[in-house]
């Protein structure tokens, strides 16, 4: 019943009621009953007189008849509308809306959620329930249950929702007839695509995004190729023997002229439903893969244990070699300093032995031009005693300086080391009319100067 049906009679029913108790309360008042029309009650009654009850009564009926051809869209539904002349038609947006009346209407919801639930979930909400999970093989055989929630938006075209709306006659058929196994299809090709290894390793999120792409946009055309990689036990030449051999699949997306992944239309995109939110809530793998990866986390664990130990090791033997070396350069620094300090000293006593050689050299040096000096000077002065004998002198001075002579001659003579004459002198003329005495007293007299030059330079 619509909201204009329902008014429509509950002015129909209310006029008719009260119109018979506004009779009653006329007719109890002809006869003269005594009543207190002051009463509210009573007021409203009087109020609704026949006619005015015949004119309430006839919008009652307006409301109900008037039904099939206005009504109230409400939001987050669309209509799907039918006239009797079998014009179809689509409304989409809410509030009050006019049609041809004695038409059909049928109400569609825009959204529809399908979900897998799991046990003690509730189902209030949901359209589309699939529980305990969708089983799924990836391509290295291991199973799985993924939990799943999509949220799917009908068409917003009138074309697309006529047809869809024509072909499922009800949103119940559409959601379990189509869009549930849809959903549960594309789950199982998207775990065809991965292994359960890499998705564990890595992969997980190209899963979700791989599943997403497909439930919007038509599921991808795949070629897989399967690959044996051999591993021995030994690489020698002579004796190779086989370990493992291990299958390797490759899923690769096929591309059509333009590089684009070719894709394959289901009927969630073939119908232009709107896939407007998927989230992968879990994907439960089977027990024997959770053990088999437990035994590689715990392998994984003790080798990493080990190679901390290793690292700690290695560290350990870095830091001694660093100590090590740490400490040959304190000792080689203080020997350097003890080397420097040797060095310097030595160098300071060369340096003082050079400079006391330089003062000696010096010295002597002065030494020599000292004596060179006082010997210069001895000669001058026996060069000018020489020139003096030579020179012709004076009565008075040649008288001073024989008297000088003799004094010194006697004095010589009469010491310890005098001069030793001979015994015998002979006399005569040495044929230029001087006599024998003047030329021995002047051999005297320059015995006597020789003597006295002798003396100074030996008191010099």
């Amino acid at each position: 019943m619509g909201i204009f049906t329902f008014m429509g009679v509950i002015l129909l029913l209310g006029a008719l009621v009260l119109m018979g108790f506004s009779y009653q309360l006329r007719k109890n008042m002809v006869v003269g009953a005594s009543q207190d029309i002051n009463v509210p009650g009573k007021k409203l009654l009087l109020w609704f007189t026949p006619r005015r009850s015949m004119i309430i009564s006839l919008i009652g009926i307006i409301f109900i008849f008037n039904s099939s051809f206005i009504f109230y869209a409400s939001p987050g539904h669309q209509y799907y509308i039918v006239s009797p002349t079998g014009t179809k038609s689509a409304i989409f947006s809410s509030g009050i809306k006019f049609i041809t009346p004695l038409s059909k209407v049928q109400e569609w919801q825009k959204f529809f959620d399908i979900k897998v639930l799991t046990e003690g979930e509730s189902e209030e909400g949901i359209e589309g329930v699939i529980p305990y999970g969708i089983p799924i093989r990836f391509i290295d055989q291991v199973t799985a249950e993924v939990n799943i929630s999509v949220r799917m938006q009908m068409p917003q075209d009138e074309p697309s929702f006529i047809k869809l709306a024509e072909e499922f006659r009800h949103p119940k058929n559409l959601v379990n007839n189509t869009l549930v196994p849809t959903v549960k299809e594309q789950v199982i090709n998207t775990g065809y695509m991965f292994a359960a290894q890499d998705y564990i390793s890595g992969s997980a999120a190209d899963f979700r995004q791989t599943l997403d792409e497909q439930l919007k946009n038509g599921g991808y055309s795949v070629e897989k190729k399967e690959y044996y990689d051999t591993i021995y036990a030994s690489l020698q030449a002579e004796e190779r023997i086989i370990k493992d051999i291990r299958t390797r699949y490759e899923v690769n997306k096929r591309l059509d002229k333009t590089g684009t992944p070719v894709r394959i239309d289901h009927d969630i995109t073939k119908n232009n439903i709107i896939v407007s939110q998927v989230i992968v809530d879990q994907v439960d793998l089977e027990d024997a893969f959770k053990r088999r990866l437990e035994a590689q986390r715990d392998i994984s664990a003790q080798k990493r244990i080990e190679m901390e130990k290793i690292e700690t090791a290695k560290a350990e033997q870095q830091r001694i070699l660093a100590e090590g070396e740490r400490d040959k350069t304190a000792e080689r620094a203080n020997q350097e300093k003890e080397q420097v300090k040797k060095l310097i000293e030595i160098e300071t006593r060369l340096k003082q032995e050079e400079t006391n050689k330089k003062l000696a050299q010096i010295q002597l040096e002065t030494e020599k031009l000292k004596s060179a000096a006082k010997k210069v000077a001895a000669d001058a002065q026996s060069y000018e005693n020489t020139k003096l004998v030579q020179a012709g002198l004076t009565p008075q001075e040649r008288a001073e300086w024989e008297y000088k002579t003799s004094v010194g001659v006697a004095e010589k003579l009469a010491g310890p080391d005098g001069v030793k004459f001979p015994q015998i002198y002979m006399g005569g003329s040495n044929g230029t009319g001087k006599s024998n005495q003047d030329a021995l007293q002047q051999m005297l007299t320059m015995m006597m100067a020789q003597q006295s030059i002798k003396t100074g330079k030996g008191g010099n």
